[in-house]
């Protein structure tokens, strides 16, 4: 991580839970590279299914590499997360609050006059569900949205808010995903509000699209979405 350095603070939600967060800063040739293009976005992600061991950690690679290309990225850990207070939910509704502050202090700390939203896995519902409700989010980014019949259980009123947004959206997701087959994909998005993007991985699995083996790829199509917005 040479190309960036990384700052840690905490981000309190506005029911009192304290996120632990990082900034991943592009070195100072790099950000003024992008500041001369006139570009102020920022990326903020939103880590795995907190219940299952989802932590900010996992975003690591993406932010880095997105800071060493010139963006600001922003990760935080969930309530009940790590050293982030509060308690994790089972569905995912509380930490719509937590997606909500963070990309609030993005806008009053970092100047930040648009924010992409990008979230992993169980964090793409509960990215999709803050979409609408933050001025400042231009787009969003799921790396694989879990759309299936099981996880829907849990997910499934988070459904409604990404699907209905007139926000331009890319959906990212391995052809083996395993939660999520390609034509529940396809079903989905069919019905979907505004610009609506897809990129199938084939023959990768869910959990191998979260891991660091992928971490350049994502980083790679966020880039070409950013360009796109």
């Amino acid at each position: 991580m040479s190309n960036c350095t990384v700052e840690t603070c905490t981000v309190e939600t506005s029911d009192g839970a304290k996120l632990n967060t990082r900034l991943f800063r592009p070195r100072e040739a790099q950000q003024q590279h992008q500041m001369k293009e006139g570009n102020d976005l920022v990326v903020v992600l939103v880590h795995p299914y907190s219940v299952l061991g989802g932590c900010q950690g996992l975003l690591r690679g993406i932010a880095a590499g997105l800071a060493e290309k010139g963006f600001k990225a922003v990760t935080f850990d969930m309530r009940g997360v790590g050293r982030s207070t509060g308690k994790a939910s089972l569905t995912g509704f509380a930490e719509i609050k937590d997606v909500i502050a963070v990309c609030k202090w993005v806008s009053e700390n970092l100047s930040a006059n648009r924010i992409l939203l990008v979230g992993s896995s169980a964090g793409a519902p509960i990215a999709g569900s803050a979409v609408d409700q933050i001025e400042q989010v231009v787009g969003y980014v799921s790396l694989g949205y879990p759309f299936g019949m099981i996880a829907s259980i849990l997910f499934g009123r988070h459904h409604k808010a990404i699907l209905q947004s007139p926000k331009t959206k890319l959906f990212v997701m391995g052809t083996r995903d395993g939660f999520t087959s390609v034509k529940q994909l396809k079903n989905k998005l069919s019905s979907a509000a505004g610009r609506v993007e897809t990129h199938l991985i084939e023959g990768v699995s869910h959990f191998q699209m979260e891991g660091a083996a992928y971490d350049t790829q994502m980083v790679n199509l966020i880039l070409e979405f950013i360009v796109s917005l």
